[in-house]
Parts: C-alpha cells; sequence; structure tokens
C-alpha cells in the first residue's frame, strides 16, 4: 500500500494557501525530496542532513519557506531522523489520518503547501514537555541558522 500523495486541499476542504506546481517542483527538488515531499515518502534512516545537527535556528518548510520547528524544541531520540517535542506554532502544520502500511499514525503535514513532513509520535516516554515525538524527514526542511 502506497502513501497518498499530497493534494491541493486541506482535510478541511480548503485550499493550502500556497498552491504548487507540481512539475516545476520536480525540476527543482532532487528526486528524494520530491518523493517525501509531495509523493509522502521517507528518507532513509540515519543519514539525513539534520538527523544529529545541533545548529540554533529555525527549520522551515523546502518547498515553501513557512516556519515549522525552532531548534530550541530539537532533542536527539536515535530514531535516525530529526526530532522536535512541538512545532513552532500549531498553526505552522496540519495534521492528518495516516493508515498507510497497516499502521495507525498522524501525519504531519505543512499547513501552508501541502508538503510532506513527516509523522508525530504519542506516548513514547522521551523525557520532553509534549511527550511526543515529532519525527521529521530532514529533506522536507531548510535550516536557517540563527544570525
Amino acid at each position: 500500500m502506497k502513501h497518498e500523495s499530497v493534494s491541493a486541499i486541506k482535510p478541511d476542504g480548503t485550499l493550502y494557501p500556497v498552491q504548487v506546481n507540481e512539475a516545476e517542483l520536480r525540476e527543482q527538488l532532487d528526486p528524494m525530496s520530491y518523493k517525501v515531499l509531495r509523493e509522502a515518502g521517507t528518507e532513509p534512516a540515519f543519514v539525513g542532513e539534520y538527523t544529529d545537527t545541533e545548529t540554533e535556528g529555525v527549520y522551515s518548510c523546502k518547498v515553501c519557506s513557512q516556519e515549522l520547528f525552532r531548534s530550541e524544541t530539537k532533542f536527539h531520540s536515535g530514531c535516525g531522523w530529526p526530532s522536535f517535542y512541538a512545532p513552532k506554532d500549531s498553526d505552522a502544520v496540519v495534521l492528518i489520518e495516516d493508515r498507510s502500511f497497516g499502521m495507525k499514525r498522524i501525519e504531519a503535514r505543512c499547513a501552508n503547501c501541502g508538503s510532506h513532513l513527516g509523522h508525530v509520535f504519542k506516548g513514547e516516554g522521551y523525557k520532553v514537555p509534549t511527550d511526543e515525538r515529532w519525527c521529521i524527514n530532514s529533506v522536507s526542511l531548510k535550516l536557517q541558522p540563527k544570525n
């Protein structure tokens, strides 16, 4: 079973504020970035640019530059992907129930353009304020270092 491709329409029936020209975006992004961001794929574990970085700054959507996460909420989970315990703002992301591959998960998408970011897992016991792990693909993000 394959993930559902990213749609121009939010789960509530409204359009994402930024509408993406898929053909142009496919030419601009490398194949892995396109697969993750627009086809809801997953990059391989432990290879992402931001998996272990401790650089301070803001993580934005690679497609539309919407600010998504801050380095203050990033933590080392050991899962192989960048982990955050909360987004920058709750309205920066859209959460969607994901029942692909016989699992029940919560998918996180950019609220501005609908690009797939990763998944949210709750109750895993990490010592973080929200008890959530936002498991985000590095190729979904651009880090804007502080200063």
